[in-house]
């Protein structure tokens, strides 16, 4: 984790003119620092396509600044372009073209591209290689589009819905080359509707709606905040929970929120879990299903824009 490679600033985009102006972004400001993965979350219509689009050169802000690696994406879009792989969420090839065409044409525009073969053969694209990109699975559409972002080396990925689409053995390759790609130095920013995809690629986490950043951190400071972990286990009816309590560090709670189901609140750590179990045990009470849920990131989402991520 070193310099930033994009930096946005109060960055606002408007479509139309007058009454009739729809606020895209609506003042936005985010960093991604190099050699690191960024993940963008979001509700449909938060604002985030706009923003990548703005980042990529596709969108001109109304107001705000916008810096990819040093260089204004507008003005210097031809500079970036080489140093920029862009994985869009549609398009981006010729429908009648075929798949691996369509990759060594995009590959020959790049001075110093990936091997195609290899490529080809680590995205699985083998099978599909004569195929037109027309009569590609949407699977297969988005392993390519990948391809194309990645073959020409660049310094910086955007990657919009990179495993949208992908069965669970694609996803799970397409994650294993994001880490190798960031071990190599690479940047990435990604936006994705898979909250297990954020928590195990991401370094930094920015959750946005309505056009503005409403929460930013690691994974592990986003799942920290808000409604603490919980400790659950079942046990006889009616323990005595006042007696719980009392051995419990300050600020813990207890609850039996059904006959025999237990929940203790607060900071879950392994002094309080030895705590629990030696009253247990001091009471002659067997603690069944005794498990620790954490706050997941997909929780962190619910609280603070009060909707499900969904595609």
């Amino acid at each position: 984790m070193g310099d930033l490679v994009i930096e946005i600033e109060d960055l606002v985009v408007r479509y139309g003119r007058g009454k009739a102006a729809v606020t895209a972004v609506a003042g936005l400001s985010l960093a991604v620092a190099q050699g690191s993965v960024t993940a963008v979350l979001g509700p449909n219509g938060a604002g985030k396509t706009t923003t990548m689009e703005t980042c990529e050169g596709y969108r001109r802000p109304t107001r705000g600044r916008v810096s990819v690696l040093g260089l204004d994406p507008v003005s210097d879009r031809r500079a970036l372009m080489p140093r920029v792989g862009v994985m869009l969420q549609e398009g981006g090839a010729w429908s009648g073209a075929r798949a691996v065409e369509m990759l060594r044409h995009v590959a020959r525009l790049h001075a110093n591209p990936l091997d195609v073969d290899l490529l080809v053969q680590r995205l699985d694209l083998a099978g599909c290689g004569r195929t037109p990109y027309r009569r590609l699975s949407g699977g297969e559409k988005q392993r390519l589009a990948l391809a194309m972002a990645l073959v020409g080396r660049p310094e910086l990925v955007i990657l919009d819905e990179p495993t949208a689409g992908l069965d669970p053995h694609a996803r799970r390759a397409t994650w294993e080359l994001v880490e190798e790609l960031r071990r190599d130095g690479v940047s990435l920013v990604l936006t994705t509707h898979h909250m297990e995809e954020a928590e195990r690629l991401a370094d930094q986490v920015y959750v946005i709606d309505r056009g503005r950043v409403i929460a930013a951190g690691s994974p592990s400071e986003l799942t920290s905040r808000g409604a603490a972990n919980t400790l659950r286990f079942r046990g006889p009816m009616g323990l005595d929970l006042r007696s719980l309590l009392a051995a419990l560090p300050d600020g813990s709670g207890v609850r039996e929120p059904a006959p025999g189901s237990y929940l203790i609140l607060g900071k879950i750590d392994p002094h309080l879990l030895a705590t629990v179990t030696a009253w247990c045990a001091a009471h002659g009470v067997l603690a069944d299903d005794l498990a620790v849920e954490r706050h997941t990131l997909e929780d962190v989402f619910l609280e603070l824009t009060g909707r499900e991520l969904r595609p």
